[in-house]
């Protein structure tokens, strides 16, 4: 079982250019689209969360369960869903302003126990900032590593949502020693103002960066550098891409049975070079199609 805890929204999608576009909503979130695709691939998944019992509440929770994934560990709340609109670049990028005052996902608290069988846990975005829910996954993070279990971090940075990103910085530096893998874009890293060897030396057994349309690159503590380019595709938006990434990486190291720091650091060249092109192949997929729509497993088979 990999566990995604984070948080679920509902993403404003413009169709078309131009600040006043139409919206149309669309089902959301970082954590929230890492769970879909992981349920998609076929990995065993359960989201951890806080959702709203009004009608987005529900339409999120319906999705989860129709990719697969198991959703008792996600608590209910009578606050709203947050909203994320997006604004759409020329080149398919995505940029977003938030709604999040009073809203459902900040109000989480920690589960008294994962789900029987879990492996891994999977953490990022918006959850890890919006007290005083950020601090409540925090705790799971450090509690969840202090158990041996296997942690992913995808800060997937919102600086709209970041009124101290001083602070910020030193408290991501804080969640490192408790971290697996780090999986960022190379827009977070320069904004987080690292290096991904300094990241390693924290605690990371495993850093990739991902670069768009140039492709992913995996950074070992070993040394190793394994890079893959991108996939080339006709890019409808990138929402959702990273999550993707993010839902491949863990399933492809749990068919590796490599969720674990230990087998994560016997990873060779092919390994890694196939785990990132079946990721980039995922990513690929989901740019191709407008929204979060990450592939199911049959749309990546050769």
């Amino acid at each position: 079982m990999i566990v995604v805890a984070g948080e679920a929204l509902i993403d404003l999608v413009p169709q078309g250019r131009g600040p006043l576009a139409a919206l149309t909503p669309a089902l959301g979130g970082g954590p929230y689209n890492t769970a879909v695709a992981l349920g998609r691939l076929g990995s065993p998944t359960a989201f951890c969360s806080r959702v709203s019992r009004d009608a987005f509440g529900e339409a999120l929770l319906e999705r989860l369960r129709a990719s697969g994934v198991d959703v008792s560990p996600v608590r209910r709340g009578p606050e709203p869903t947050t909203l994320a609109v997006a604004t759409v670049g020329a080149d398919g990028s995505a940029a977003y302003s938030f709604y999040v005052e009073g809203t459902a996902d900040r109000l989480f608290t920690a589960p008294a126990a994962l789900p029987p069988g879990t492996r891994a846990i999977s953490f990022g975005t918006c959850s890890l900032v919006l007290e005083p829910g950020a601090s409540a996954y925090e705790g799971l993070l450090h509690e969840s590593a202090a158990r041996g279990l296997f942690t992913a971090l995808d800060p997937n940075i919102r600086a709209g949502l970041i009124p101290d990103p001083d602070a910020y910085r030193a408290r991501f530096q804080s969640w490192l020693p408790s971290v697996s893998l780090l999986k960022l874009s190379a827009e977070d890293a320069e904004w987080l103002g690292g290096t991904p060897r300094e990241w390693l030396a924290a605690g990371p057994a495993a850093v990739v960066v991902t670069r768009g349309a140039q492709g992913l690159t995996a950074y070992t503590r070993d040394g190793g550098v394994h890079e893959v380019p991108g996939e080339r595709v006709e890019v409808a938006d990138t929402i959702g891409a990273g999550d993707t990434v993010n839902a491949a990486l863990l399933h492809g190291l749990a068919e590796r049975d490599a969720l674990g720091a230990r087998a994560l650091a016997a990873l060779g060249r092919r390994d890694w070079t196939a785990l990132l092109g079946f990721a980039a192949r995922a990513a690929a997929v989901t740019c191709s199609r407008p929204g979060a729509e990450p592939p199911w497993a049959h749309e990546l088979r050769p």
